[in-house]
């Protein structure tokens, strides 16, 4: 009878606990199907807001009102990049002209970061209303109080030839009006991809922001006269100027010469600049550069480079800080790193990818800079074993003179 009893009673402490926890399972559906989202914190409405594309924050505002007061909140609408005419194949969906001239009006005491992306090339339709479009979208940013402002073009060079790419909204006159209103305010514009602006036009943003202090721009757009407007006593101090020379069509693209007093002055005005140099040349192209002393404090060489002009950077840049340099040749730097060491004493950071230097070269490379060598990044085939040290014995060698563990990168084997 007892252990008859004994089974009722668990029996019924089983059928107890099952129904607390059926209880339990209905008040928390019960609770999340009555949890009213329109009432959560702004705060982080907010804060998802900010990662959405602009059409779906848009619909989203459309939920409810406390969402609608989120989405006109000025803290939403500091920092936004528009994105228009995007190719069928990108990921990225372009904003509807009435959506930005929509968000513009309503919101351009609030607009300070801007990036506008693909508006120099319709890429999808090359119209002249579609142009137009663009041009009266950017001409109202004259109402807005910009600190950046940014001009990016993802098109291909190609585009360039199109018929009517004369009609491509963002040329001197435009670029203007764009700056007219935020002589005071502007402090960085970026600019890739602009064949229609000439350097006189960027010399316009030199002559009336003098509150600007980082600037990247193409090579084609620097000039003599731009480098003497930023070193004007008007002028603040520029702490970050980004030059990209490209070429595309080895043998058709012409390099200017940059003046050594345009330099001189430039660097004067603004002694702690970073001026920050990519490149993507033919070997043939280097010739303007790299002549005499340049200020240029970070260096990236993104196709093969010679040892000339390798030699040429150890001889003109002094100011250099990092050095990047993904191919070469087969041709020894053992002599061009060697007068980089001497010559550039704030060098901290460099990457070698298909180059090729002896063990000992390295070795003394590294001794030369010693610990300053915050960043060395160095592919374990650029180091040619030589009398004096072997693979294995390399990094106790380096890893001495760094103070600190040090080996080279290893190509992945999958």
């Amino acid at each position: 009878m007892k252990r008859g009893g004994g089974r009722d009673s668990d029996h019924n402490s089983s059928e107890e606990g099952t129904a607390e926890k059926s209880k339990k399972l209905r008040t928390t559906n019960e609770h999340s199907q009555t949890c009213d989202w329109g009432n959560l914190l702004q705060d982080i409405i907010l804060q998802v807001f900010k990662y959405l594309p602009l059409l779906d924050r848009a619909h989203a505002s459309q939920v409810c009102r406390n969402w609608n007061q989120v989405f006109h909140m000025p803290d939403l609408w500091r920092c936004f990049e528009f994105e228009l005419n995007q190719p069928a194949t990108s990921y990225l969906k372009a904003t509807h002209p009435e959506l930005i001239k929509q968000i513009i009006k309503r919101h351009s005491n609030h607009l300070q970061y801007v990036s506008f992306k693909d508006v120099f090339f319709s890429q999808v339709d090359s119209s002249k209303e579609s142009a137009e479009a663009a041009c009266d979208i950017l001409s109202q940013l004259v109402n807005c109080s910009l600190k950046t402002l940014g001009l990016i073009s993802t098109a291909r060079p190609s585009f360039m030839d199109l018929p009517k790419i004369d009609d491509t909204p963002v040329d001197d006159p435009s670029l203007k009006v764009l700056v007219a209103n935020n002589s005071d305010t502007l402090k960085l514009l970026k600019m890739s991809s602009c064949p229609h602006v000439s350097p006189a036009g960027v010399l316009c943003v030199a002559d009336r922001c003098h509150g600007l202090r980082e600037l990247a721009l193409n090579y084609h757009l620097l000039s003599d006269e731009l480098l003497l407007a930023l070193s004007s006593e008007k002028h603040v101090r520029l702490e970050h100027l980004r030059i990209d020379v490209v070429s595309e069509n080895p043998g058709q693209t012409h390099f200017h010469a940059i003046q050594k007093s345009s330099w001189d002055a430039f660097i004067r005005h603004s002694p702690k600049v970073n001026l920050v140099m990519y490149f993507f040349l033919y070997e043939e192209e280097f010739d303007p550069f790299f002549r005499y002393e340049i200020p240029a404090t970070h260096l990236y060489f993104g196709r093969s480079v010679s040892k000339d002009v390798l030699g040429r950077v150890g001889m003109t840049c002094p100011r250099l800080v990092e050095l990047v340099v993904c191919a070469n040749g087969l041709r020894p730097l053992d002599e061009e790193l060697i007068r980089i060491a001497e010559r550039c004493k704030n060098l901290s950071a460099i990457g070698l990818g298909e180059c090729e230097v002896s063990c000992s070269a390295f070795v003394e490379f590294v001794k030369m800079c010693g610990g300053r060598l915050s960043q060395l990044s160095i592919m374990e085939e650029v180091l040619i074993p030589d009398q004096k040290y072997s693979l294995e014995q390399i990094h106790w060698e380096v890893s001495k003179h760094l103070g600190r563990v040090w080996f080279p990168d290893m190509m992945p084997t999958w």
